[in-house]
């Protein structure tokens, strides 16, 4: 049986094998999470099975996988995504108990991986995959035993080169798109990036209903906040006429890599899109820009990441040489 309580939660009131058997009374913030719950409890009973989370849980960590998926990852944007990824982990480990999980078994994937050549990040992501699930169950109160790899560390990475254009090098990119593409969109997606800080895929979703009073709005963003933001009189004249003719922006990202190749500008591994956010971000900073504003602009869900352009601030290079010890040497 399903009711809402007092509380405004949903809870689940039911016999784990008709009355008389183990009694499950738990509570849900949604009434579908309920019915998940409930049709996951009655799938048990068709096979036999009596749901206990107890000490003898013999369920494996594919299976705690799908309880996640049906209580979390269902509603995340990637949670398809990661629930795959989480499977392929589970196969590689031989799906052990959930329960019985080694702390070993992972460190032995993830060495095989990185000696296959995937990244340090892939991997932290894995462990945080597998983290969300033990914590999550554990939070649900669908398992009662401790994340068996709480005390796994994430490897330590570098923090990565966040490289911007100068005004020389943006002039250049331009004037190459300009001369060299025959893609109609590139141009006006690098100024748009240039002038909003927008990421790639945001500025490609622009439709003519986002671009009002001056603004325009970004939907569907990596934080899933919509955000407005102003542009130049120009800008918004010259968008509002091309999504006008075109209605929307085709995928134009391998014009821009094609475009960065014939300028002869280097950039590191992986930012020929991102570059563009890095540079609005950059001379925003260094033009005097307020790091707080930035945060807004740029859509970072903490002030952490956007604290990553702030040693560009000129009160910050000031300080560097006001307060150096040379000062007190003479």
């Amino acid at each position: 049986m399903i009711k809402k309580l007092d509380s405004g939660r949903w809870q689940v009131d039911l016999w784990t094998n008709g009355r008389g058997s183990k009694r499950v009374r738990k509570s849900f913030a949604s009434k579908a999470e309920a019915k998940r719950f409930e049709a996951f409890i009655e799938s048990q009973r068709a096979q036999g099975q009596e749901w206990n989370p107890g000490t003898l849980d013999k369920r494996t960590v594919k299976d705690l996988i799908d309880l996640w998926f049906n209580a979390k990852g269902v509603h995340l944007k990637d949670g398809e995504r990661r629930k795959r990824a989480l499977e392929a982990i589970a196969d590689s480990m031989g799906n052990p108990i959930g329960r019985k999980l080694k702390p070993s078994e992972f460190l032995a994937y993830r060495a095989e991986k990185l000696e296959a050549g995937a990244s340090a990040k892939t991997m932290n992501n894995h462990l945080g995959y597998l983290n969300a699930v033990y914590n999550q169950l554990g939070r649900l109160s669908e398992i009662d035993f401790e994340n068996p790899l709480k005390h796994v560390e994430m490897i330590r990475i570098d923090e990565y080169e966040l490289s911007w254009l100068t005004i020389g090098q943006i002039r250049h990119l331009l004037d190459s798109i300009e001369r060299a593409s025959e893609n109609p969109h590139v141009h006006l997606l690098v100024r748009i990036c240039l002038a909003t800080g927008a990421r790639w895929g945001e500025a490609e979703s622009l439709l003519l209903r986002h671009v009002r009073n001056g603004k325009v709005t970004y939907v569907k963003t990596k934080s899933s906040k919509s955000r407005s933001v102003p542009i130049s009189d120009d800008i918004f004249s010259e968008l509002t006429d091309h999504l006008k003719k075109y209605k929307r922006f085709s995928s134009s990202i391998n014009a821009l890599r094609r475009a960065i190749r014939r300028s002869g500008i280097e950039l590191p591994k992986g930012q020929s899109s991102h570059v563009l956010r890095h540079t609005f971000a950059s001379h925003f900073v260094m033009n005097g820009g307020d790091i707080l504003t930035l945060q807004k602009i740029l859509g970072h869900s903490t002030i952490m990441m956007t604290m990553r352009y702030a040693h560009l601030a000129p009160e910050h290079l000031f300080d560097a040489v006001k307060y150096c010890p040379l000062n007190a040497v003479g």
